[in-house]
């Protein structure tokens, strides 16, 4: 694949193995998108940060001077915007749907801005989860972006697959957390990876530890750190432990996550830009 590769192969000539069509189940991209080097952030199960890492790693991007946006997969329980503070609906034409803008301009489309209240639930069987995934990739008019985020339901169901199946993924980042279960869920996202034939460029141990407001001293709260040896296991080439912050939690409740540190995260984010 070509390092400027737009993933447009309607429009393009070269003969590389990510191109749609042949045996590539790859969909193409809205004619008038375009979108660099997709990641996508993955967990073997819920409620591990996934979304926050997600958020983090796309508003570093941002700073960083990148194009950057965020396709929320997780179509049953988006928390994307919500993070950012973004409460508008998406809008669009006869042709495609534009994503919604943060307020620093990172481009997103999830669930939630297409839905006419917030809280509305989604009661869909996977299939159709899985269809409304792929139009977020075929349908919206991602403008010049440089890293698409994709924040991943839990588990190696439909939506996964489906996004292993469908989109160019450059690399995937684990999140996880200390408990000692960790470790099997992590080897079941390993796995499925290996299976799709899409590289680990890293794994983020989130509520790694608390350190004392008063002492700095580090306390591993929910458990001795497993970060630095399921890395080593896996041949994972980066690692990032996040800290319990009840100030990025608070920042994260009223939707200032871009103002959130995003140092742990700088190793994982050095891989991605190798990738």
């Amino acid at each position: 694949m070509s390092e400027n590769c737009t993933h447009n192969c309607s429009s393009c000539g070269e003969n590389c193995s990510s191109r749609a069509g042949g045996d590539s189940l790859i969909k193409p991209l809205h004619e008038n998108a375009s979108v660099r080097k997709v990641i996508a952030v993955v967990s073997g199960k819920g409620g591990v940060g996934k979304s926050m890492t997600t958020a983090m790693l796309a508003a570093y991007a941002n700073r960083q001077g990148y194009t950057a946006a965020i396709l929320d997969a997780d179509i049953t329980g988006p928390s994307i915007p919500k993070l950012f503070d973004v409460h508008e609906r998406a809008t669009g034409y006869e042709g495609g749907i534009f994503p919604v803008l943060s307020k620093s301009g990172i481009q997103m489309m999830s669930m939630n801005v297409l839905l006419d209240e917030e809280t509305q639930p989604v009661v869909w069987r996977g299939s159709l989860i899985a269809g409304t995934v792929t139009q977020f990739w075929t349908d919206v008019v991602w403008q010049d972006v440089d890293y698409m985020f994709v924040d991943m339901p839990p588990g190696t169901g439909d939506v996964p697959l489906t996004i292993f199946q469908s989109l160019p993924l450059a690399g995937i980042v684990i999140v996880t957390t200390p408990q000692d279960l960790v470790s099997m869920i992590v080897e079941k996202a390993v796995n499925m990876a290996k299976m799709m034939n899409v590289p680990i460029l890293g794994i983020v141990e989130n509520m790694s530890y608390f350190a004392c407001p008063d002492c700095g001293k580090k306390h591993e709260i929910f458990g001795k750190s497993r970060v630095e040896e399921l890395a080593r296991a896996f041949e994972i080439p980066s690692f990032a432990r996040m800290p319990v912050d009840p100030v990025a939690a608070e920042k994260a409740d009223l939707g200032k996550v871009e103002e959130i540190d995003p140092s742990p995260l700088l190793p994982v984010f050095a891989e991605i830009e190798k990738a």
